[in-house]
């Protein structure tokens, strides 16, 4: 496997550093694990799509565009109200 550089500010690389080594890792294996456990937006798009179509085939739970947008706009407003303030 070849090694990549990757620039980021000093303070982001010191605090990765010690996150990896109280888990007892170098910083190119936590980041390495990191990179593993993380999805890209495709595939997070792809992950809701399928629990979606299970969803529906398990109860016929099919919002339209405008339910989602009222529960989303619902989740918002409680997210919100539970934030401090």
């Amino acid at each position: 496997m070849s090694d990549a550089n990757v620039r980021i500010p000093e303070e982001a690389k010191d605090r990765l550093a010690a996150i990896a080594a109280a888990e007892g890792l170098s910083l190119r294996a936590y980041l390495a694990r990191l990179a593993d456990t993380l999805l890209t937006p495709q595939e997070r798009a792809d992950r809701a799509a399928a629990a979606r179509i299970a969803l529906q085939e398990w109860n016929g739970y099919a919002p339209t565009k405008i339910e989602e947008q009222n529960l989303d706009n619902e989740l918002d407003r409680r997210l919100a109200q539970a934030q401090p303030r």
